[in-house]
């Protein structure tokens, strides 16, 4: 499915703009981007366009980014081959995802670097339109707390070692844009000094932090927190902890999973309640076996098992999800009641704004990638156009 060169003009459905949503809108992009947007009656030509016209009550939302995903459809950032960077980038316009940041797990030194080298070139050279974009890189691991591992396997948990960072982020030549790490162990906060002088974002996540401990590291320049109550001291009435500081302070941009196993959907609606939709991003953290059977899957070296949506250890330790962004989509909107827009906030503007992108990502606007999302009357992934190019289209049913 390409334009062949020829500007695409989607029309007759609601657009959901920066401003406002224009009722009965169109869209027309050139190349890679978006360049008119506006209502039918403002159409002046159709000529030398390829028309796409939809249903009225569709809908046009901006590309969800979803900056923490391990996986998906057999394939995962730890592989370390471009096929598996492949895979990804084509499997996650079908939920919606139009950019991610190709997420890493704790693992032995050198797998971990092979991973990051990989990354590093491909993003570099080796993108296109018309699939998901990798943004950069989640080094999620292994400067946590092996208190609160989760499936992070413990025996290659290490202290932040800033050294060991920079040679790190050489190999991918700058591309690593997040990291999750425990600001509590030794060389936590020099690590988060550091990140914020590079402009790079500094989660707390997998992390044992009181809640003055995490006042430090906010002060120190985190900004960000990975998975929200997952891996992390929780919320007490004589400590706060972790999730009593993400909900005190708003320089703190939480993600969250919401797939109804992860976190309850009476505690997404508590942490929507405390952080509205601009302190939340939607992610997956998905590993490989999300659009796969049920089944054995390896994760960080280690077996996972999969059955009824949800993925786990041995020792029935959540090892990540296999949740697709719509679906966390559809799903915040059901828990929270909140509307369309404060979703889009969550799942396509948030993750812009924190990865300092917003002026080409996260919004249907002109000039800005032409990363585009048609939804159905039901809330579900019609459509999906990647710099320009059609990714995804459903197929329909007789």
């Amino acid at each position: 499915m390409t334009s062949n060169g020829i500007p695409i003009l989607l029309k007759g459905i609601q657009v959901y703009t920066e401003e406002n949503m224009i009722e009965n809108g169109y869209v027309r992009i050139n190349g890679q981007k978006i360049i008119e947007i506006g209502s039918i009656d403002q159409l002046t030509s159709e000529d030398e366009c390829e028309v796409i016209e939809l249903p009225a009550r569709f809908k046009a939302i901006p590309g969800f980014i979803d900056v923490h995903i391990h996986g998906v459809n057999g394939a995962d950032t730890m592989d370390a081959t471009k096929e598996a960077l492949d895979t990804m980038t084509a499997a996650l316009p079908k939920e919606g995802t139009t950019s991610f940041l190709a997420t890493t797990i704790t693992q032995e030194g050198k797998q971990i670097e092979r991973a990051l080298i990989n990354a590093g070139q491909y993003i570099e050279g080796q993108q296109s339109p018309g699939k998901a974009e990798i943004l950069g890189l989640h080094l999620e691991g292994p400067f946590v707390n092996a208190k609160r591992a989760g499936a992070q396997p413990i025996q290659h948990i290490i202290d932040p070692d800033l050294a060991l960072f920079k040679e790190w982020q050489e190999l991918t030549k700058g591309n690593i844009k997040l990291v999750t790490l425990a600001p509590e162990r030794p060389g936590g906060l020099e690590m988060i000094r550091f990140l914020k002088k590079e402009g790079i974002i500094a989660s707390i996540g997998h992390t044992d932090a009181t809640f003055e401990e995490v006042n430090e590291a906010i002060e120190a320049g985190a900004n960000h927190v990975t998975h929200l109550f997952n891996q992390m001291r929780g919320l007490h009435h004589r400590e706060p902890g972790v999730v009593g500081a993400v909900f005190l302070h708003d320089e703190l941009i939480a993600e969250i999973i919401v797939d109804g196993v992860h976190v309850h959907p009476e505690m997404v609606k508590l942490a929507y309640k405390q952080k509205r939709s601009e302190g939340l991003i939607l992610i997956t953290d998905s590993m490989r076996a999300k659009c796969l059977k049920n089944g054995k899957y390896d994760l960080g070296g280690q077996e996972v098992t999969v059955k009824d949506g949800k993925a786990v250890l041995d020792d029935g330790t959540l090892a990540g999800s296999i949740l697709k962004l719509g679906h966390a989509v559809k799903n915040t909107l059901s828990y929270t009641g909140c509307s369309l827009v404060d979703a889009i906030q969550m799942a396509s503007v948030n993750p812009a704004k924190q990865l300092n992108i917003y002026d080409r990502k996260g919004s249907i606007a002109v000039g800005k990638d032409a990363d585009i999302v048609i939804i159905d009357d039901n809330m579900e992934v019609y459509m999906t156009i990647c710099r320009g190019l059609a990714a995804f289209r459903k197929e329909e049913t007789k």
